[in-house]
């Protein structure tokens, strides 16, 4: 009788575009910071403020709504942009938009009781901004095809040609 030999063969380790390593990021951060908002419901007095028209130190009002919403967006649509913006405004455009949410976060540890919670929360966020803009920082260069370095090397087309025709 024949007893089964494990596979010992290591496992295809594809390599991962840029753009799919930027959206999954940008994706891990909003759910992350939805999440953290709405588990934030559950901490005593919450609900009661907002019944009283107030989240943290803030009226609630259109424009705090619209700042939150606006808030949410952007990493909504990063993922977006992440997967579609040619490689240079895309690179340009992660850079900036993470190390802009980087304090952005960290405010709202501000004021806050619930430390450990709130902590994890902005730790983790944090964590995946720097993943962001080291993806976007470290984004590989191809480099210049043989054809572009012959016509870089070669005289143009026309002074061939007045070679040529003298």
């Amino acid at each position: 009788m024949r007893t089964r030999q494990p596979t010992t063969a290591p496992l295809e380790d594809q390599r991962i575009p840029v753009r799919a390593k930027l959206a999954a990021t940008w994706t891990s951060f909003m759910f992350l910071y939805a999440y953290v908002d709405i588990l934030n419901f559950f901490t005593p007095g919450v609900i009661e403020e907002i019944l009283d028209g107030k989240v943290f130190e803030f009226d609630l009002s259109q424009t705090f709504s619209t700042t939150a919403l606006t808030l949410m967006a952007i990493p909504i649509l990063m993922v977006v942009l992440s997967m579609t913006l040619p490689a240079r405004a895309n690179r340009i455009t992660n850079l900036i938009v993470a190390s802009l949410y980087v304090p952005v976060t960290a405010f709202n540890a501000v004021g806050e009781s619930w430390l450990y919670f709130y902590g994890l929360g902005i730790v983790l966020e944090l964590i995946l901004l720097a993943l962001i803009v080291r993806f976007a920082w470290t984004w590989p260069r191809t480099a210049p095809s043989a054809t572009m370095a012959t016509m870089a090397t070669s005289p143009d087309r026309d002074t061939v040609r007045a070679q040529q025709q003298a």
